[in-house]
């Protein structure tokens, strides 16, 4: 049935931000435990999503991660390891807004402090040939997601104490690290040239899947979530995109996560 002009859809309806979900992580979590025999444990402080699956492949082909028994997840593996003096857990494959929303429900219900999500992105301002970073400080909220947790806006933003704490990190960095605003969708393959231009013309630097949800989560359960772009192609219209660097680009995403990661842990005092 087609809506009516001046109704509301139902992404915007019987939403009531203020009351708390009758589903909780906590009690999926628990039935979980208790199916798969899982003993009661927290999984490391700092926790990465890893949509594209590079950093996660990478680590596990080099024997570096190992699966962590406290994870209870029915949708995921979680692995742990440490890289640059700090424990890790990650999550790989977590791809678009909602995957990565449930997962990091289910991360900061499992003892999670501190999550860093690096996702692949496509460019829209050409501020430079890809592969480079951006630290994302507000994402357009152009998926649904983000509408179950905080009433309609444009933009989903960062925590800006967390974006202040990596003021000049990464001044040494081998790759260019930016700091700015994406376009978050639910549709990649509905990317047309209208819309792509209409985003250039809001300055919008990349496309990706992620960003705005989780900052809506974050900013609503008060929980620490700092999202990063990796732009790595022209979404496919030039021949030899999507080349990342080396080993498909988890080096530098992995070094990436360890720098910022020991700027936050020392500002959250974890």
């Amino acid at each position: 049935m087609a809506i009516k002009r001046g109704e509301i859809p139902p992404i915007l309806a019987q939403k009531h931000y203020a009351t708390s979900s009758a589903f909780t992580p906590e009690n999926l979590l628990r039935e979980a435990r208790r199916q798969k025999r899982i003993a009661g444990a927290n999984i490391p402080a700092t926790c990465i999503l890893d949509p594209d699956g590079d950093i996660v492949r990478s680590l596990i082909a080099r024997g570096d991660a190992k699966l962590d028994p406290a994870w209870a997840c029915y949708h995921t593996q979680l692995y742990s390891f440490s890289h640059g003096g700090i424990d890790f857990g990650i999550v790989g494959c977590a791809v678009g807004a909602s995957f990565a929303v449930l997962i990091a429900e289910e991360m900061f219900a499992s003892g999670c402090q501190l999550l860093i999500s690096v996702t692949s992105s496509g460019q829209i301002v050409p501020v430079r040939p890809p592969p480079y970073f951006i630290a994302i400080d507000r994402a357009l909220r152009d998926e649904g997601t983000s509408y179950h947790y905080m009433p309609p806006s444009d933009y989903s933003h960062a925590d800006p104490t967390l974006i202040a704490a990596l003021d000049g990190a990464f001044e040494d960095f081998s790759v260019p690290v930016l700091t700015g605003a994406t376009w978050t969708t639910d549709a990649p393959f509905r990317e047309t040239q209208p819309a792509i231009d209409a985003m250039r013309e809001q300055e919008l630097l990349a496309v990706e899947m992620e960003a705005s949800a989780l900052y809506a989560f974050a900013q609503v359960k008060q929980k620490p979530v700092l999202c990063f772009a990796h732009v790595t192609n022209q979404m496919g219209r030039v021949d030899g995109d999507f080349e990342k660097g080396e080993a498909d680009g988890s080096k530098d995403a992995l070094n990436l996560i360890a720098i910022a990661a020991k700027r936050l842990q020392s500002r959250l005092n974890l």
